[in-house]
Parts: C-alpha cells; sequence; structure tokens
C-alpha cells in the first residue's frame, strides 16, 4: 500500500480510489431514493407517506451523522499514522472506533425510540403525514446499530487502498434493498413499513461484509480484540476531527427541519414534499463531492504523515478541479433538465410542477459548491479540525439556517424566499472557504 501512495501518480491514484467511493455513495444514496420512489407510488397515499418520510429523513440524517462523526475522525487519523509508520496506533484507532459505534447506537436507539412521535411533530408532521413518519422511523431505528457499524467503519477498509471492497459494502446492501422494497411494499402490503424494514436489513447484510473484512487477512487494519475499547485519548482525537463531517450532516438534518416547518407554515404538505425531493437530490449530489473528496483523503494524509509535501500539494489540486468541475455539472442538470431526476420519486403532476420551479432556484450555488466540499475534506484529510468545523458550521450554523427565518420576513412569496436561503448560503460559504485555504495551507505544509 506504501509503495503506491508514496510512488503511483497521483491523478491515476486518485481516480482508482475515488471512483469505487463514488459508486459507493451513489449505491448509498439509493437506499432513500428507492424508498421515496417506491412508496410516492403506493396507491392513494403516496403523496401523504412521501411526506412522512421527508419528515423522519432528519433523523435518519442524525443517525448517520454520529458514523461520521466516528468513521471519518478516525479514519483519516489512521491513514496519518501508517504514513508515519505507527501500524499498532492505526489498529488501536479502528479498535477505539468500533466501541465508540457500539456505545453510540445503543445511546441513539434508546432516545429515539422514546421520544420518536414527539420528534417527528417538532419536525414539521401534519396529522395526515405523522402515521406514515411514524411507522417508518419505529422499525428502521431497530437497525441503528447495524447504520453505524456498516458507514462507519467503512472508511477503515477505503484508507487501507480497499476502495474497490468499500464499494462493495455499500453495494451488497443496496441490492437487496432494491429487490426487498417492491416485495414488502408492495406485494406484502406492508406500505412504509415495509420500505424500513427493507432498508435495515441491507443494512444488516452491510455490517456483516465490513466486520467481516476487517477481521479477515486480507485486511492491512485488522479489528483486534485488544483494541475494542474507547481509551478517553484516542476517542478526544477522533471525536474532534469527526465534529465537522458531523456537522455537515446533524445539521443537514437541522437544516431540513427548519425549511421543513417553515414551509409547511407558508405553503403546507405538497411544499414539504416538494422540500424532501430537493432534499434528497442535494444529498446525492453532495455525496458525489464528499466521495470522491474522501477519496483523495488517504493519498493526502499518507503522504503529509511522510512529510511528502509535493504529493500533498498535486492531491490537493487535482481534488478540488474534479470536484469544481463536477459541481458545474451538477448545476447545469438542475438548471436545464430539473424534471428529469424529479419524476423518478413521483408521478403526481402538481408535485413535479412545483418542485421543478423550486428547484431552479434552490440549487443555483451548486456552480461553486463544489470547491467548498473539497477544500473542506482536504482540511480533515490534514488533521486540521479547527478550520474543517469552522467551515461546517459556517454554510449551516451561521448563514443557512438564519436566512431561512429572516429572507420570508422581506420577500414574496414566502416560500420562494425560503429555498432562496439555500444558494445564497452556498455562494458565500464557498468564498470564504477559498479565502481561508488561501490564507493558511502554505503555511500548514512549511510548519510540520
Amino acid at each position: 500500500m506504501s509503495l503506491r501512495f508514496t510512488n503511483e501518480s497521483i491523478p491515476k491514484l486518485i481516480l482508482s480510489l475515488a471512483t469505487p467511493a463514488i459508486a459507493a455513495q451513489l449505491i448509498n444514496a439509493l437506499y432513500s431514493v428507492i424508498d421515496r420512489m417506491f412508496v410516492g407510488r403506493m396507491p392513494g397515499t403516496g403523496t401523504l407517506a412521501l411526506t412522512g418520510i421527508g419528515v423522519a429523513f432528519p433523523i435518519i440524517m442524525i443517525i448517520s451523522a454520529f458514523s461520521a462523526l466516528i468513521g471519518f475522525g478516525g479514519a483519516p487519523l489512521a491513514s496519518i499514522k501508517m504514513g508515519e509508520g505507527e501500524h499498532s496506533k492505526a489498529e488501536e484507532l479502528l479498535g477505539n472506533c468500533f466501541a465508540m459505534l457500539l456505545f453510540a447506537s445503543v445511546v441513539i436507539t434508546i432516545t429515539f425510540i422514546i421520544f420518536k412521535t414527539h420528534f417527528l411533530t417538532l419536525f414539521g408532521a401534519s396529522s395526515d403525514t405523522l402515521p406514515f413518519a411514524d411507522d417508518f422511523l419505529g422499525i428502521y431505528l431497530i437497525g441503528t446499530a447495524a447504520a453505524l457499524i456498516s458507514l462507519g467503519l467503512n472508511p477503515f477498509i477505503a484508507v487501507q487502498g480497499f476502495a474497490k471492497t468499500a464499494m462493495m459494502t455499500i453495494g451488497v446492501g443496496a441490492v437487496v434493498n432494491i429487490i426487498l422494497d417492491p416485495i414488502f411494499i408492495f406485494k406484502l402490503n406492508m406500505g412504509v413499513k415495509g420500505a424500513a424494514l427493507a432498508t435495515i436489513i441491507s443494512q444488516a447484510i452491510s455490517a456483516v461484509w465490513v466486520l467481516w473484512f476487517l477481521t479477515s487477512k486480507r485486511a492491512h487494519l485488522r479489528l483486534r480484540l485488544k483494541y475494542i475499547r474507547i481509551k478517553p485519548q484516542v476517542a478526544m482525537s477522533v471525536l474532534l476531527l469527526g465534529l465537522s463531517p458531523f456537522i455537515m450532516q446533524s445539521t443537514e438534518s437541522l437544516v431540513q427541519i427548519v425549511f421543513n416547518t417553515s414551509l409547511a407554515k407558508f405553503g403546507g404538505d405538497l411544499f414539504v414534499a416538494a422540500m424532501g425531493i430537493l432534499s434528497t437530490l442535494m444529498q446525492i449530489f453532495t455525496l458525489l463531492l464528499q466521495s470522491f473528496a474522501q477519496g483523495a483523503q488517504p493519498v493526502i494524509g499518507f503522504n503529509y504523515g511522510s512529510g511528502n509535501y509535493a504529493r500533498v500539494k498535486s492531491a490537493i489540486k487535482y481534488c478540488t478541479v474534479f470536484c469544481a468541475t463536477l459541481g458545474i455539472m451538477m448545476w447545469g442538470i438542475t438548471m436545464f433538465l430539473p424534471q428529469l431526476p424529479i419524476q423518478i420519486f413521483t408521478n403526481n403532476p402538481e408535485l413535479i410542477l412545483l418542485t421543478v420551479k423550486l428547484t431552479k432556484i434552490f440549487f443555483l450555488g451548486t456552480c461553486i459548491y463544489g470547491i467548498q466540499l473539497a477544500l473542506q475534506q482536504i482540511f480533515i484529510a490534514l488533521g486540521q479540525a479547527k478550520v474543517s468545523i469552522f467551515i461546517a458550521i459556517l454554510r449551516k450554523i451561521i448563514l443557512l439556517i438564519p436566512l431561512v427565518i429572516v429572507l420570508p420576513m422581506f420577500n414574496t412569496p414566502k416560500t420562494d424566499a425560503v429555498i432562496m436561503a439555500e444558494p445564497i448560503a452556498d455562494i458565500l460559504a464557498a468564498l470564504t472557504c477559498c479565502i481561508l485555504f488561501l490564507l493558511t495551507i502554505k503555511k500548514l505544509l512549511a510548519a510540520k
């Protein structure tokens, strides 16, 4: 592995790691896409059921955010330790992260089972959509441990250079989900409960796959019993670096809640359903960008740990250029062909017409969104927790949420004003991120 990271052509190496990562994230996105695609076509109740899942989605994102907190906090540190030649320290990180994921899954499951109805009402569920949201989430929570293990440990496979294996982790579960969804939803007439059951079975299979690989002889870093404990010093370093991706994902759910409640107030359930589609598309776009940057992370982290700054700079350049290009392509699709992705989720003409209109506002800032995500992931790869945390907080907490609340006070129609908050926050955050990167990168590489 070390020979690849230190000698192989940077573009070739990043593409070999990023391509399976992109495929894995696309497949992972299929979980929510497939569920919504089938649920949205349920006879009679499809639109209400789709809205219900959209209301439950922020809680699902909070759960997955904990896997990012631990997995994307520990894996870059393990990559740096491998670059420094400290293999046992890297395996200690893996064992600690596994123990942390188990602990988090117990706490999260108990908390949301007790308070799920209260949270769903708070997050924008109406009397019509609450039963669907409650049914879906009640079953989904049973699979919390499997979801956290599969998503939280998979980055440790990727940083070892096994990008294709990491892709298969997600792929195996997604294929099972595709098969089970129509059977449970339609054939067994289980509705949204069937969609949730198909999802947790799929995630359980992915979790088994991850554990099998990380305990096998194929892995360079192996999950060893002696390291499966929570060591406070190790845990703190993981949580500090993982706080940035955690904030990105958990605040996405907070943003979704603010959007849902604002749109429910100003527009009603149809606007909440449209927001559910927009958030899913944004999730897919974000995952694509993040996955390429995360494919570059092992290259950046390993060479940073070994002091090979020329390769670090080269990897940063290719990562940023690719993500910027991908962001522009995404912007083009949403501006000129928005109906194509929207029709995947619904066949309701009124909902399609509304979502097309909102899409052209919501995705205006995507043209430079790719640069922000690339630079944020690069800061994480370099172990720069504080900067990456600030960037994550900036876009969602400092800019987006206040804009969602404030803009409708001064602009009409109020629903359009709510949606306009997204592109304004995207553009301002990207510009700020570029300035921070230019101010810190030279000092960072020279100081180590």
